[in-house]
Order: structure tokens, then sequence, then C-alpha cells
């Protein structure tokens, strides 16, 4: 079809291009526009109400993050997602959309350093208070139940102990509140564990770990798993079932409730339309690149993983293992029932401590020094091996309690297990646990 001549300007602009042309790409493009071109003003109007599907501003929604939103939630046996813009997002607005001022969270002692932050932190100053427990006390978690008490909130598999929860007896717990369980599945994703299988109602991820696998785009998720009634105590959860403020009509279980997921168009309409936590559309198609080999990354990551955890644990350097696949540990019961397929990759092992505060991080240090495969960076689920010191990075600002609470000692490393040759990531470690053993045994020497 011709076009009718235009001047340079606007030909250097328009021309070649026309909004709503199909091609039939065998790989999800990259929708990289900010916003969507509307065939009328009616549409647009439709739109911006809610009456109609499609895309408006690449804030809320754009083409190429729905793929990765659809794709994530059939992962997890969700009936909708959302895509942000990193796992921290995913978790303040999964619990933001359902708890607000004057309400309360019950959370795990043992969660991300990170998470810790935001739930100790930000949720106080925005007033709404968090009580942690031991997730392993199904006693401490009934106890902490509020009236106002809006979800409970764990990791399937802390990072960095490698805690298996009991999925579901807490999500007993939950329910019998009439609360849903929130799961972060980052660490043992929905290849390792389906936490829909054993009661959990909504899932987030930090997609920036194994989802991606390549460490090289941020983004995050929050899936509804469409196991959650709220419109069985109506009146606990009126940011769903009263009239929607913002966008006259209806309320969002109305509006959603037979086709979709209120909870999520609550999350994308309100939380990620006003505070801006939006994943980008090119990120979005990195992360599905990486969804594509999942089920085979995580069998080498697990598989790799147990092996380590088996060398650490006959190792004379090493105090103790945290890994939940070893018969050892507390947590390997739980781990053959909710881990069936592995315990993912993500664990930590202590070295013996010399008693002094200082001497104890100068080993640790000397330690991670010495290590060549094994890199020192701030992130898990890489294809990279990587290792870290919690109790100065990742959980750094906790207290000694905390920390003590958390199962992190001053000579706890976690390490991150990727896709190198197994037999290159031990003999790397052994090296510099063969050194560290020697140090050791000459305590005034690790300072210097």
């Amino acid at each position: 079809m011709s076009e009718t001549p235009r001047s340079f300007a606007t030909a250097q602009v328009q021309a070649g291009y026309r909004p709503g042309t199909a091609e039939n790409t065998a790989v999800p493009p990259i929708y990289q526009s900010n916003a969507f071109e509307f065939s009328s003003l009616s549409e647009a109007r439709d739109r911006f109400a809610l009456r109609r599907d499609g895309n408006i501003y690449s804030r809320a929604a754009n083409p190429t993050v729905l793929v990765f939103e659809e794709r994530v939630a059939a992962l997890e046996g969700g009936i909708a997602a959302a895509g942000v813009a990193s796992g921290q997002a995913a978790v303040a607005l999964s619990l933001l959309a359902l708890a607000k001022q004057g309400e309360h969270i019950v959370a795990a002692n043992q969660l991300y350093g990170g998470t810790i932050d935001l739930l100790q932190d930000t949720f106080a100053d925005w007033g709404i208070e968090v009580t942690f427990v031991d997730q392993d006390d199904p006693d401490a978690w009934r106890a902490a139940l509020r009236p106002e008490t809006r979800a409970l909130f764990a990791e399937s598999v802390t990072n960095p102990i490698a805690q298996v929860l009991d999925v579901r007896t807490v999500a007993r717990i939950a329910h019998d509140a009439g609360v849903p369980l929130v799961i972060d599945n980052t660490v043992a994703t929905p290849y390792l564990q389906r936490s829909k299988d054993f009661g959990a109602d909504i899932v987030v991820h930090s997609a920036t770990k194994f989802l991606g696998g390549h460490g090289t785009a941020l983004g995050g998720a929050v899936v509804d798993l469409g196991t959650f009634d709220f419109t069985a105590d109506p009146a606990r959860w009126p940011q769903l079932t009263e009239p929607y403020r913002r966008v006259p009509g209806g309320s969002l279980v109305d509006r959603f409730g037979a086709t979709g997921s209120p909870y999520i168009a609550l999350v994308k309409t309100k939380y990620v339309h006003d505070l801006g936590p939006s994943l980008s559309a090119f990120n979005a198609f990195q992360l599905l690149q990486g969804l594509e080999t999942l089920d085979l990354r995580m069998q080498r990551h697990s598989a790799t993983a147990l092996s380590a955890a088996r060398f650490l644990d006959a190792h004379p350097a090493v105090a103790h293992v945290h890994h939940p696949g070893l018969e050892s540990s507390a947590w390997h019961t739980l781990a053959r029932t909710y881990l069936p397929r592995g315990a993912a990759s993500v664990f930590s092992f202590d070295l013996h401590s010399t008693g002094d505060p200082d001497a104890d991080f100068a080993l640790v240090e000397r330690f991670i020094g010495r290590l060549e495969v094994v890199r020192l960076v701030a992130n898990i689920g890489d294809a990279r091996s990587l290792v870290a010191h919690p109790a100065s990075m990742t959980h750094s600002h906790l207290t000694p309690r905390q920390l003590a609470d958390a199962g992190i000692g001053p000579t706890t490393i976690r390490l991150s297990l990727g896709l190198e040759d197994p037999a290159d990531i031990l003999a790397d470690l052994d090296a510099a646990l063969v050194w560290t053993r020697a140090a050791r045994a000459t305590v005034g020497t690790l300072g210097a």
C-alpha cells in the first residue's frame, strides 16, 4: 500500500510502520514501546475504565511482559501473574495488596536480609506491623495471629541456610485464620517445588535468580495461584470486594472474579501503576530466554550442590553444612516431601570458629580470597558459581539475635553453585579449605 507523501521530518518518525501489524515471529518479540496506539477514543476510554483488555502504557502492561507473566503463572499452576522490576518489588507489592496501615503480617525469621529490612523498617514506616516467628514452630505461627492479620509469609527454601518450610502446616494455619499464605519460591523455583500443590495461595519470585539464570536481567513476579477465596469474608478485603474508587463501575471481584484475578488486577492497576516498579520489555525478553531451560539448569544446579554438600560435610576444615539433601539435615525429611526433584543449589556451611570475631572474619576473607572458580558476588541463581558472607553482606543489617534466629554465624559462608564442571568447583573449594585449615592452626596470623 502506498503512503501519502510526507515531509522529511514526519517520514523519519512514522514511515514504514503501521501499529497493529502482526508478524509471525517464532520467539516472543521485544515490544520496546512506552505506549500503544488506540484505534479510537472509545477504545481508549474502555481500556482506561477496565472494560476492555488491551495495552495502554508499559508501566502497567506490555506485550512482552505479558508473555513472561503467563509463562510463570503456567509453571506455578496459577491463574494470573504480575511481572515487576525485581524480586524485592514482588515481595513488597504482593503484601501491600493484602495489608494496609493498621494491619498485620506474620513472617518467618528465616528470610533473606533485604526482605527483613523491607518488613521491619519500611512496612513499619507505613503502619503495617510484622511479627517474625520461627518457621519450624507451628505454635509460634498460631500465637502471632491477630484479628487484623492479613497474610502469612515465608520462603519455601530459605536463603542462605536452605531451611525447608513445612508448607502444608503453615498453609493450614493461614487458612484456619482466614488469610492467604504467600510463599517466596525464588530458591526452589516451580521446577523443584510447586507451592500450590501444598496449599500456598500466592507465590513471589525474584526472577533475577534461577528463572532468568544468567545474571544479566533484574525482574520479579507475583503469581495468584487461584486458591484463596477473597469473597468468603468480603469485609476483610474491601480493596477487592468493595467498589474500586479510581475506576467506577463495581469492585475488582465484580470485574475480574469470573475470568481472571482480582488480586493481580489490584497489584497491576494500583501498586505497579502508582509506584512504578515496572518490568521492562527487554528484561522480560531476557528472562523468557532463561525460562526455556529452567528444568535442565535446575537438574544440574541441584546435582552439583548435593555433591558439594557431601564433600564439604566430610572435610575437616568445615564445622557444619546446611543442606537439606544431607541425611543429617534437620530438614531432610521435609525435603523429601517438598523437594522431590532435588534441593536447590543455594546452601551454606560454617568454618570452625576461632572464638574471636575479627579472626573469624579474617579466616572467611582468606578462604574467599583463595577461590578462583567460585566468585564473590552478591547474587544467587546465576550460571556462575557464587560465594557470599551473609553476616557482612546480605544480612549485615540484622541484629545478633536475628542472625542467630536465622542460623547465621560469623563463619557462615553461602554458596550458589552454577553450571561449571562439578569437578572444577570441588577442586576450587578443596584448595581454599586446605589452606584455611592450615591457617586456622595459627589464629594470630589471620589478621595480618
